[in-house]
């Protein structure tokens, strides 16, 4: 099962053009795709629909799309009808199997005066995977605050673990007709965390790395998919500057449940990709 998670950048790519199909070439081998910064009606790139464009060009994959911002920007008549023209950006999830459920989480955030901050999220899948339902989260977190990413990896995996008590999106459906979804125990939170290796926010997430044992699998701490494939070294990236490719991050992961440290075959990032300014982070699970 090949996973790749991908901050596509409102669909522009490093030499600044638009152009989803290249984006969505590059990630079509995978069988699950979480994707960042997907927007509609962003006058960026020209008010596109990106989730429909993605999903013309994928017509065989389920999908799963959730503006954690959403605001208004104008009123219009169409048809005789009063319409609101809205700006959305989230994040949206795309299968080679059924979603059989999701859920948007609303990481927390407080006003800024200055800089730019966007309401963030983690779409919530579960999907209906060979072997069994698997969660999967397709994350945004913050941009400009250690503090304000530590607080929503708090939250996050507060909401990950409590899910085996919770139940997702759904129980007690027979009421209505409904079948709960699966209690998948395993999952794999990916997305653009906007944090490096080892900062205060990383070691938030995966814990702190012993002197002797370095990170012991934990249940309820997840698991960096890429420093168990010994991918991590100064020199990696998965984000580079568009007007100084010399200026580079890695800022993107795929962590997973320690319930599937068994079963990761491979973690790295693809860096040929040039239709954003981040690149895929790609793993595989057997």
């Amino acid at each position: 099962m090949k996973l790749a998670s991908y901050n596509i950048q409102y669909g522009f790519g490093l030499d600044g053009r638009y152009d989803l199909k290249r984006i969505v070439d590059s990630i079509a081998d995978a069988d699950i795709v979480a994707l960042q910064e997907v927007t509609r009606g962003f006058a960026r790139n020209g008010g596109a629909d990106m989730v429909a464009e993605i999903e013309a060009l994928l017509p065989d994959r389920f999908t799963a799309y959730g503006a954690a911002c959403d605001l208004h920007l104008e009123t219009v008549v169409e048809n005789g009808r009063t319409v609101s023209r809205r700006f959305h950006f989230g994040n949206m999830i795309l299968s080679r199997w059924p979603i059989l459920s999701t859920r948007l989480l609303l990481l927390p955030r407080r006003r800024t005066t200055s800089k730019l901050n966007l309401q963030r999220g983690a779409l919530e899948a579960v999907i209906d995977a060979p072997g069994g339902a698997l969660r999967v989260y397709s994350v945004h977190l913050d941009h400009t605050s250690p503090d304000e990413r530590i607080a929503q990896i708090r939250y996050l995996t507060e909401r990950v673990n409590a899910y085996i008590h919770e139940g997702g999106s759904l129980t007690g459906g027979q009421e209505i007709g409904a079948v709960d979804p699966p209690v998948a125990e395993d999952y794999v939170l990916m997305g653009d965390f906007n944090m490096v290796p080892e900062s205060p926010e990383y070691v938030a997430c995966a814990g702190i790395e012993d002197g002797y044992y370095g990170r012991v699998s934990r249940v309820g701490t997840p698991l960096d998919a890429l420093e168990l494939a010994g991918w991590h070294r100064p020199d990696t990236y998965s984000w580079m500057d568009p007007d100084d490719r010399d200026k580079r991050l890695h800022l993107d992961y795929a962590f997973i449940s320690a319930g599937l440290e068994g079963r990761l075959r491979s973690a790295h990032v693809d860096t040929d990709p040039v239709g954003s300014d981040h690149f895929p982070v790609r793993i595989e699970i057997g």
